[in-house]
């Protein structure tokens, strides 16, 4: 049997957040990111040089880190952290207080006792930042702006400097040249990004591949109507006029860009979000792509569902999607390869919270046994198998960073029996596709459609308002009076806004604490098109596009429940809890395979906390129900039994079992818990912090929610009465 081929994917990208006609910039994602996950997952391979892979470094980032690094570029979140702690005016110091905290709080602020502290001191869930600036001395603001950005520094670059370790230990009461001489090194490490990328891919380590320079979606710039493919009842934009020529801009400028960063041509592409259509494959193939790489359902669609899951996740025809296809339009051809979404989440998702040595363990076994499965089938060639996933927005859910996940994966990857890391490009020349589709389905990664960014009032709106300001565009590049260099500028603001970012945000399918800014910023991108014309902009641009009310990840309790604890569906025992739905977190993330767990409610009486879950299918006698929590720290509800009639409910603190406690759980339709408040050892108004999973011989299933946790805290006396409702 030939070893599978793993074709890792990491994809780095960040939307363009400056303003370079103001010369602002509000976000620092390209800094903070640049580095923890540029920098560390770069450094990752660097340590494992027989380990292949593949990254797509979008343009947009690259031209961001070169901002930064050869350009002086800053950030408001950087202008704040360099500003003298001792003399911040009220309004910097409100921004320190609403936006030093944005981190993982179990991961990156829980671990340090310092910035623990200021994160308690901040009191975010019942005072906003002026009611809690009297609270914070000027050391406290000045240790604030430093941490934010040392817990955004990746564990490799701690290891890598006894100067960094040596800060990091101090752990409090910096000075102000301590704060400086810490940014300085956040440069520094930027400065490596690029050149450490360069050096993987000339040594033959890593293939370096690109996605259309501002990342847009192609087939929706080449065709608005391509999204009812997917989506036949989809409403679309007023205005359905193709852009094509933008999206061959797009193309040509991201081909041209790499090859002057690294020096040659790339040979692979990740369409934006795995965007992809039969229109676009001509232009694609124009600009010298040999391959390009989309999601699994995109097959199962473009063949009729020949090749695709069961209800219950298992493949029909695995040997077809592990391996190369090749996708015609005329006599202009790519190959393609499609992401095994279940493999591809795991590691997004669900080994966040495993043991990363079992993790690493658990997805070399998956692919040994794809290889088994596919045995027979593909006896002149190796499986491949791709495994795709954004390269910087899950290890902040792991403990260490994804350090020892990597580490481990890596180094067992080179090793094990059954299975070859590959460069894409270094399998298609070896194995190149014998099977073609006969017409590519339009759609994304997520859910074989354009759904996230066509179809909600709000993505149609701002599709209408780009379809406004470029028709101006076009009209003034006509009239004659601009100057080259001002159109030059303002097709670039165009370009920026036909981002896919900006429509990630709007609508109602995910959320994060700076819609407004991001829609803010796409309003600004198209406002400095008629800015740079020398035209009025139109008042309708500065009008929010946002609109629609974001809902948190989960509800809160409204009341005390009265719940027996017997694993029956009774509504009305459980109409006053809070509620999680998977799925709903709706961040920079997405989940596409379907995990275990249904639904989530929580809440409590005067003496227990209370959770029912609900699953999609019946637990079996090798699972077990893990509610983990982070407040009260250490203490954990392990369930086991199901599918035997013999449920057993255990409190484990610090991982040794609790002999004596009174914890309650019961199956049958629902699963239900009930765990007393002495048996936690919490009073009334202390937090609670936790999470469910389910497990199988010790490896993570699902997890609720999958990212962050639950938080609620323990009701107090008078809580009805605060939460009386008719």
């Amino acid at each position: 049997m030939q070893p599978v081929s793993l074709a890792l994917l990491w994809h780095q990208h960040q939307p363009y957040y400056p303003d370079d006609v103001s010369g602002e910039c509000l976000m620092p994602w390209v800094r903070l990111h640049g580095t923890k996950d540029y920098y560390g997952m770069a450094m990752h391979l660097l340590e494992v040089p027989e380990f292949r892979c593949t990254i797509n470094l979008v343009p947009s980032l690259l031209l961001q880190i070169l901002r930064y690094t050869e350009h002086n570029g800053s950030d408001r979140h950087l202008d704040v952290s360099r500003m003298p702690a001792g003399s911040l005016s009220e309004a910097d110091a409100v921004y320190l207080l609403d936006h030093f905290f944005m981190a993982n709080v179990e991961n990156m602020i829980r671990p340090y006792p310092r910035y623990l502290e200021l994160y308690q001191k901040r009191g975010s869930h019942t005072d906003d930042a002026l009611t809690a600036l009297p609270r914070f001395t000027e050391q406290d603001l000045r240790d604030l702006q430093v941490w934010n950005n040392l817990t955004w520094f990746h564990p490799i670059a701690f290891e890598e400097h006894k100067e960094l370790r040596d800060f990091l230990n101090k752990g409090e009461q910096w000075s102000e040249d301590e704060k400086h001489w810490l940014l300085a090194q956040q440069r520094e490490l930027l400065r490596q990004i690029i050149p450490l990328h360069k050096q993987l891919s000339d040594r033959g380590q890593v293939e370096l591949t690109t996605t259309p320079f501002y990342h847009p979606i192609l087939p929706l710039l080449w065709d608005k109507k391509s999204a009812r493919q997917a989506m036949p009842g989809c409403e679309l934009p007023r205005h359905l006029d193709t852009y094509q020529e933008d999206a061959i801009v797009h193309l040509q400028r991201a081909v041209a860009f790499h090859e002057q960063l690294f020096g040659e041509k790339p040979h692979g592409m990740w369409p934006s979000e795995g965007s992809v259509s039969q229109d676009i494959i001509a232009a694609i193939a124009d600009v010298g792509i040999q391959w390009i790489a989309t999601d699994e359902e995109i097959l199962a669609h473009s063949t009729d569902g020949f090749v695709s899951r069961d209800p219950s996740g298992h493949l029909r025809h695995p040997e077809m999607l592990y391996r190369p296809w090749t996708a015609a339009d005329g006599d202009k051809s790519l190959q393609m390869i499609f992401r095994d979404h279940g493999l591809s989440d795991l590691i997004g998702f669900h080994y966040q919270r495993s043991d990363p040595t079992r993790a690493a363990e658990d997805m070399l076994g998956r692919l040994q046994g794809i290889g088994r499965a596919v045995k027979g089938h593909n006896a002149d060639r190796p499986a491949l198998v791709p495994v795709i996933l954004d390269g910087e927005n899950c290890w902040e859910y792991y403990p260490d960073g994804g350090v020892t996940f990597l580490r481990q994966f890596y180094q067992q990857a080179v090793s094990r029996e059954g299975i070859n890391p590959v460069r894409v490009q270094d399998h298609l020349r070896d194995n190149p596709a014998t099977d073609q589709i006969k017409q590519l389905f339009a759609g994304s990664w997520i859910s074989h459609n354009f759904a996230i960014w066509i179809g909600h009032q709000e993505d149609n709106a701002a599709w209408d308002c780009a379809h406004m300001t470029r028709e101006h565009l076009k009209a003034a590049e006509s009239r004659g009076d601009v100057s080259l260099e001002s159109l030059a500028r303002a097709w670039e603001e165009l370009y920026i806004a036909e981002g896919s970012d900006w429509y990630w945000w709007y609508g109602d399918d995910h959320s994060s604490d700076l819609d407004a800014l991001f829609d803010q910023l796409c309003r600004k991108h198209l406002q400095n098109v008629y800015t740079l014309l020398g035209d009025p902009v139109p008042s309708i641009l500065f009008q929010p596009i946002t609109q629609f009310e974001r809902k948190r990840i989960h509800t809160q309790p409204r009341g005390l429940s009265v719940v027996k604890v017997d694993g029956r569906q009774t509504y009305f025992e459980w109409v006053d809890a809070g509620h999680y739905e998977p799925g709903s977190e709706r961040g920079t993330m997405t989940l596409v395979s379907e995990g275990v767990i249904r639904d989530l409610y929580f809440g409590f009486d005067a003496t227990r906390l209370l959770i029912r879950i609900d699953t999609h299918n019946k637990l079996s006698t090798e699972d077990e129900l893990r509610v983990r929590f982070a407040a009260p720290e250490g203490s954990e509800v392990l369930i086991s039994g199901f599918g035997d009639g013999r449920l057993q409910a255990k409190l484990l603190r610090k991982k040794r079992s609790v002999s004596q406690h009174t914890i309650e759980a019961a199956v049958k339709d629902i699963i239900e818990v009930g765990v007393p408040f002495a048996d936690l050892k919490v009073a009334a108004g202390d937090a609670m912090h936790f999470f469910v999973e389910v497990t199988r011989e010790r490896y993570s299933l699902d997890l609720a929610p999958s990212e962050g946790s639950i938080e609620l805290d323990v009701p107090t006396a008078d809580f009805e009465q605060r939460h009386w409702q008719v």
